[in-house]
C-alpha cells in the first residue's frame, strides 16, 4: 500500500477547515518505527494547530495528531524493540489523523492489558503530560494537597487518578455538577464549581489555612495570581497550558515570602531523549497500573477518522468529560 487516507488542515479556522484526503505512507527513518493505526487520541494542541497557533516542531508532519494506537507495519534501521504486528499505543511528533503514522521508537509503550485500541488510543499525550509535570517536575509527594483545574478533562482525570494512587489529597475544578461528580467519583476529596465558588476560598478551609502544595494548571490568565495565593509555603505552580491567556499581573513579593516555585512545560517541542525518558517511567510505575485496572482512561466519544471536524467541535464545546477519539 502506497497510499492512505488522512485529515488535513486546509487552512487556519475552525474544525470545518479539516478535511479528508490521501498521502503517501511515510516511511521509517532510523530509530523510527512505522505504525499503522487503529485510533487517534484528540488533544486541545490539535486544535490549536488547527487554528493555526501552534506550528508543528521542525521535521514533524504538519498533520494533526499526538498519540495513537495501532500496529507496528514496519521497522526502521536500528529498532530492535518491536518487531512488525506488535500491538503498541505512542506519542507522535504529528500525524496521527492518518491511517499510518511514523514516531520514534522509544516513545511506544505496549497497549495495556485489559484495554482495547480505542482506550490505548486515549493514553500517551495525557499520561506523558501529567506524569512528566505532576511527579517528575512538581514532585508531587504523598500527603501533600494536590489541585488541578480542569478536573473533568482528559488531563484532569487521569491527575487525579495517578495523584490519588501517589497518596496525595486530591482536589478540582470544574464547570457543572456532572463535571465535579465525576472528578469525586475518580478520588477526588473535593470538586469544586470554578461558576458558583472560589477555588482559593474553598482550599483555604479545607486546608485550614495551610494552603495548597501543588497546582496543575492549564487555565492560566486571571487563574495565575489566585494560585499563587492559594499556594502553602513551599508551594509549587506548574502550567501547562492557556485557555484564558498567558499574561498576567502578579506580585512576586508573595512568591518570595512563601518561597514558591513557578514552572511549566510543554510536551512536543521537548526533545526525542527527554520522551523516552518520560516513556520508560511511565512503563515502570503507571503501566502496571493500566494493566492490572486500578487505573484506566476516561472516555468521552468516539467519531469515525472522517468526522474529525465534530470531534473538534465536541472538544472545543467543553461539554466533555475525559478522552476523545478518532478511530481509524
Amino acid at each position: 500500500m502506497t497510499d492512505m487516507n488522512v485529515i488535513e488542515i486546509t487552512e487556519p479556522g475552525a474544525p470545518e477547515v479539516l478535511k479528508p484526503a490521501t498521502r503517501e505512507v511515510p516511511t521509517p527513518r532510523h530509530g523510527e518505527i512505522l505504525i499503522q493505526v487503529a485510533a487517534a487520541g484528540v488533544n486541545r494542541p490539535d486544535a490549536l494547530q488547527r487554528a493555526g497557533k501552534y506550528a508543528p516542531p521542525p521535521g514533524a508532519s504538519d498533520l494533526p495528531g499526538l498519540e495513537c494506537s495501532g500496529t507496528v507495519a514496519a521497522i526502521g534501521e536500528g529498532v530492535t524493540r518491536w518487531a512488525v504486528g506488535d500491538s503498541v499505543c505512542a506519542l507522535l511528533p504529528g500525524g496521527g489523523y492518518a491511517e499510518y503514522v511514523t514516531t520514534p521508537a522509544d516513545h511506544a509503550l505496549p497497549v495495556p492489558a485489559g484495554l482495547d485500541m480505542v482506550q490505548a488510543a486515549a493514553l500517551c499525550e495525557t499520561y506523558f503530560t501529567v506524569y512528566s509535570n505532576v511527579f517528575m517536575r512538581g514532585g508531587l509527594k504523598a500527603g501533600e494537597v494536590f489541585l488541578v483545574h480542569g478536573g473533568s478533562s482528559g488531563i484532569g482525570t487521569t491527575a487525579i487518578q495517578l495523584a490519588v494512587k501517589a497518596g496525595a489529597r486530591v482536589f478540582a475544578t470544574a464547570g457543572s455538577a456532572e463535571k465535579c461528580a465525576k472528578c469525586e467519583e475518580l478520588g477526588a476529596e473535593r470538586a469544586i464549581n470554578y461558576k458558583e465558588e472560589d477555588f482559593v476560598e474553598v482550599m483555604e478551609e479545607a486546608t485550614g489555612g495551610n494552603g495548597i502544595d501543588l497546582i496543575l494548571d492549564m487555565v492560566g490568565g486571571s487563574y495565575i495570581p489566585r494560585n499563587v495565593k492559594a499556594l502553602a509555603l513551599d508551594g509549587r505552580l506548574v502550567q501547562i497550558a492557556f485557555l484564558e491567556a498567558p499574561v498576567s499581573e502578579l506580585n512576586f513579593a508573595q512568591v518570595m515570602v512563601k518561597r514558591l516555585t513557578i514552572t511549566g512545560s510543554t510536551l512536543r517541542p521537548q526533545s526525542d531523549g527527554a520522551k523516552a525518558e518520560i516513556a520508560r517511567a511511565l512503563e515502570a510505575n503507571i503501566w502496571p497500573m493500566l494493566s492490572d485496572g486500578t487505573i484506566a482512561p476516561v472516555m468521552d466519544s468516539t467519531y469515525p477518522l472522517a468526522q474529525a471536524a465534530e470531534a473538534h467541535a465536541r472538544m472545543e464545546g467543553s461539554t466533555h468529560i475525559g478522552k476523545i477519539v478518532l478511530k481509524v
